[in-house]
């Protein structure tokens, strides 16, 4: 804003405009991907972050704080697993200082690579915020604790809008005390709480609340729908409820938390469930419901930029906008908001660009929940598939016939399939269990190659490890599974026409 800079002594004058050939406003996954790759196809690339590093929400009070602090909750939790085996140790002294110094690290230093790799691909990073006064021209603004800029102005002859997305926070939790966090505050672990309720069973919320109990709070998770994680299959939630059940002090599902009120140093949360209505309280709540693009307040209205009810910017299949001078990827793009879909989008949008036959359209986007245990997801799901009422077959390995799942005592896991019944294709994969996230790979490979179930089945797996329980579930399929006896059964009989 003007005042912005009359605060800094600088005078607005004309000459302060600069031109760029490609802008990208956004230095997240997304939009550094896309700087990163311009600058490599030979383009004149200026990175725009209203943050003072690069890495965006994903880096910096996201995804990578967020498994850091979850790595720690796995230790924790494995430390007390192995008293199963006759090992114990000692309730873990936890330094709340130095594990959020140990976290600040993992993100100093990614941030910190990030700044060296765009020096050497000669990217040039404005710490500013951006704010479009026409289609080809935006406005920059200082940001407090960033570095000094020359320019009050940008023009170019494209912009990659990769503005990404912000945690929701209802008007009815907004209550003006940072008892009551959002995932940002969360992570930034200014105490362990006794108490702690978690507003949604998504897996920001589920994540968090993992951390949290490891580390000592007792946790509470309320579900306004009848089940965690809807998004996902029921069979692949089972057992992680399962183990939340037993781990953190209650879940309530079908519940809606009707109000927050602080009350000293706690908060009074109102509930409204099967049980009827009741209050309890907590020392902290954390809201988890959602997140919403960064569409408003960009100045998107002085383009010719189309925005959906949710607040996405509509794109086609090359991230094009309805205004020629801009693209729009990653979280204001669309669903799913994952760091990993707003990269590849970003690396499609400048392809595109550059003029190759470029576009985003993949077969299969994964998708991980990092619990304990974790669930993971590609292609198409077995309630999507029967939405839709495609012919589909559903082949299911349990983990307790897998040597290395009883070796380590996880036995609680599935790995599943979802078949095209016509062609054999796999449509889509999910696995619950220990690394799931890492195993995951190898079936969005297998979708957007479009490999067919026995492809999967005679590729050989090492053993004994929880990877092979894709090719076992394959080979479920195929009614020749070794480990457990479930023979395929043959198609009925048509009846003969009369």
């Amino acid at each position: 804003m003007r005042s912005a800079w009359i605060e800094l002594g600088i005078e607005l004058k004309e000459q302060y405009t600069m031109h760029t050939q490609l802008a990208v406003l956004g230095g997240g996954p997304g939009g550094y991907a896309a700087a990163f790759l311009a600058a490599d196809l030979g383009m004149d690339v200026t990175l725009i972050e209203a943050d003072p590093k690069l890495g965006g929400t994903c880096l910096l009070r996201g995804c990578i704080p967020s498994k850091a602090l979850l790595h720690v909750a796995k230790a924790i939790a494995e430390a007390r697993h192995m008293k199963e085996w006759g090992v114990s140790f000692d309730s873990p002294v936890i330094d709340i200082n130095a594990v959020r110094a140990r976290k600040q690290k993992v993100i100093d230093t990614l941030t910190g690579g990030l700044s060296q790799l765009a020096k050497k691909r000669n990217v040039r990073v404005v710490q500013a915020r951006g704010f479009f006064e026409a289609s080809n021209r935006m406005r920059l603004d200082p940001i407090e604790g960033g570095d000094p800029i020359l320019w009050n102005c940008i023009t170019y002859d494209h912009c990659v809008i990769a503005a990404g997305s912000r945690p929701a926070m209802p008007g009815m939790f907004d209550i003006g005390s940072d008892r009551v966090m959002d995932s940002t505050g969360a992570l930034e672990l200014k105490d362990i709480p006794g108490s702690l309720l978690v507003i949604g069973g998504g897996y920001i919320g589920l994540e968090m609340a993992t951390v949290y109990c490891e580390l000592g709070s007792e946790v509470d998770v309320v579900e306004l729908t009848d089940g965690l994680l809807p998004g996902a299959d029921r069979d692949l939630v089972k057992p992680l409820e399962k183990r939340i059940r037993k781990s953190m002090r209650d879940v309530f599902l079908n519940t809606k938390v009707e109000k927050l009120e602080v009350k000293g140093e706690q908060v009074i949360a109102s509930f409204d469930g099967p049980d009827g209505k009741r209050q309890m309280t907590y020392d902290r709540v954390l809201v988890s419901v959602g997140r919403r693009p960064n569409s408003d307040k960009l100045g998107l209205e002085n383009t010719q930029v189309k925005i959906d009810d949710r607040g996405f910017i509509v794109v086609d299949v090359k991230q094009r906008t309805a205004d020629e001078h801009l693209l729009a990827i990653g979280d204001i793009a669309g669903d799913p908001m994952l760091a990993h879909k707003a990269s590849h989008e970003g690396r499609a949008a400048v392809e595109a660009l550059a003029g190759e036959p470029a576009a985003f359209q993949p077969a299969a986007i994964p998708a991980v929940v990092f619990t304990d245990p974790e669930i993971a997801w590609c292609g198409i799901s077995e309630a999507e598939a029967k939405k839709q009422r495609l012919n589909i077959e559903v082949s299911t390995y349990p983990w307790a016939a897998s040597g290395r799942a009883q070796a380590v005592g996880r036995t609680e896991g599935i790995t599943k399939m979802i078949i095209d019944a016509g062609s054999q294709r796999v449509l889509g994969v999910g696995i619950c269990g220990p690394g799931a996230g890492e195993m995951i790979a190898e079936s969005v490979l297998a979708i957007e190659m479009g490999a067919t179930v026995r492809d999967i089945a005679e590729t050989i797996h090492p053993h004994p490890t929880m990877s092979e329980t894709v090719g076992f579930s394959a080979d479920a399929s195929l009614g020749t599974a070794t480990e457990i006896y479930r023979p395929k059964r043959a198609p009925k009989a048509k009846s003969a026409a009369v």
